[in-house]
């Protein structure tokens, strides 16, 4: 699983390093759309569970509600990937494989994302459905 999330992290890399001009900071990208991704995901949990188990959870006025998780998110991946410069040895890793691998691991990478994204959407829509006037 590990190596998977390295991987996700080496395709999104090669993407930035491909379409940016001039290449630079490709691993800073690549790290934030790693923290964008995994936010997407917790707010989709959360909307989900606000929908199908409590409808009057709420996001406090309080930042606490908001840095906490953002921390649990950002801490974790700068010390995987930047603090350590670890990521520059997946890279030579993964660029090792054969061009079949990386292709087919492209698409696999290009279809989770697509899958994150869509679940946030599915659910914001979901969100959409519930008469929240009923809650308040």
């Amino acid at each position: 699983m590990i190596k998977a999330y390295y991987y996700l992290f080496y395709r999104i890399y090669r993407f930035w390093e491909n379409v940016s001009d001039p290449k630079f900071w490709s691993d800073w990208k690549a790290g934030i759309v790693i923290i964008v991704l995994e936010l997407f995901l917790l707010a989709s949990i959360f909307i989900y569970y606000k929908i199908f188990f409590n409808r009057y959870v709420h996001l406090s006025e309080s930042n606490r509600d908001i840095i906490i998780p953002l921390l649990l998110v950002v801490i974790p991946n700068y010390f995987a990937f930047v603090h350590t410069d670890r990521w520059k040895d997946y890279v030579k890793e993964f660029d090792a494989l054969p061009k079949k691998d990386n292709k087919i691991g492209g698409w696999i990478v290009f279809g989770f994302i697509l899958l994150v994204i869509a679940n946030l959407i599915f659910s914001i829509y979901l969100m959409s459905k519930v008469d929240w006037s009923q809650y308040r």
